[in-house]
């Protein structure tokens, strides 16, 4: 399938949100949970964070990026992630994508859009 028709597959009520990185695609918004299609240009970054509450798992549907994600000791792995590979990240876990080509990213969460703690961030959002 091609990004093209993935993108047609999203509903009318999809919110597109541009971002210092790419863009996301909210495509479901409910008080149980969120869907985005999260898309990151080759070399671009999201910030290293964490959140309080959210829970999210993510699907690497294109593309490839590097995960640096923190383990249950505290340790910041990197993880080269490719089509199909997939994690889930559990509330208080640092973590950060990064693109090492353009990368579309299916993430499904808990519907926490503002609970996000900037660590790092090479925008200056912090």
């Amino acid at each position: 399938m091609t990004r093209k028709e993935r993108i047609d597959l999203i509903t009318a009520e999809e919110v597109r949100v541009e971002k210092p990185w790419g863009y996301e695609l909210r495509w479901a918004i409910t008080d149980k949970y969120l869907g985005k299609v999260l898309h990151i240009n080759r070399g671009e970054a999201l910030s290293l964070q964490y959140h309080n509450r959210k829970d999210e798992s993510i699907l690497v549907l294109t593309g490839t990026m590097v995960l640096d994600l923190e383990d249950d000791a505290g340790v910041l792995g990197h993880h080269r992630l490719g089509p199909g590979d997939s994690r889930r990240i559990y509330p208080g876990r640092r973590h950060r994508m990064t693109a090492t080509a353009d990368c579309d990213v299916l993430e499904v969460s808990t519907p926490d859009l503002d609970d996000v703690v900037r660590l790092e961030d090479r925008y200056g959002r912090c």
